[in-house]
């Protein structure tokens, strides 16, 4: 009776260290994403994901801006509109197929518009989030196209809009709702994971 108790009790304090250590695990995998994406967009010249996937800048770029908005800091967003326009104009579209070219210039131009409402409106923060509706749309088709190059998470919060719903793309599994901000930050669902 008394090994019954002492197995009980331990299997216990396993499972509860266990999910104390998951959360802090949680949080450094977190830190080390931001970090995988800082560096991409610091030095897109020397990052492998870059020669594999044209649009690994792109991607970078559009990630800061969603992390911007989540953070309700419209000049990050803006600053990241900026770095997101001219990742696209450096995308080496002679990598892509015709049918890709193809796909990446019906797609681009709208997105390059998207990106530039953001970056010029960094005081109407309820602006940029409508553009972000909109450029999230945009590089989830190219994703589609060019592949991620990196473990992505299509997210969905159906409030937005007057719960008329809307789409971003995040490297993180937690939610962040680049809509809501700081009022409701964990509002959404995971709806796709991309590899």
């Amino acid at each position: 009776m008394n090994r019954i108790f002492s197995t009980a009790l331990l299997t216990t304090a396993i499972s509860w260290s266990a999910c104390t250590d998951n959360s802090a695990a949680s949080t450094k995998n977190t830190q080390a994403s931001a970090d995988t994406v800082q560096m991409s967009t610091s030095n897109p010249n020397t990052d492998t994901a870059v020669q594999h996937n044209p649009l690994a800048g792109v991607t970078a770029a559009y990630l800061d801006m969603k992390n911007g908005l989540a953070g309700d800091n419209g000049n990050e967003a803006a600053a990241a509109g900026t770095k997101f326009n001219t990742a696209l104009d450096q995308v080496n579209k002679s990598v892509m197929s015709a049918d890709q070219r193809k796909s990446f210039e019906d797609i681009a131009d709208d997105a390059r518009e998207m990106a530039e409402h953001i970056s010029t409106n960094a005081g109407k923060i309820a602006h940029q989030r409508e553009h972000f509706d909109m450029l999230s749309k945009d590089m989830y088709d190219l994703l589609k196209v060019f592949g991620t190059g990196q473990h992505l998470y299509e997210d969905y919060c159906p409030m937005y809009n007057n719960n008329k719903g809307a789409i971003w793309l995040s490297e993180t599994k937690a939610i962040k709702n680049p809509y809501m901000g700081k009022q409701q930050p964990d509002c959404g669902t995971v709806k796709e994971e991309m590899k």
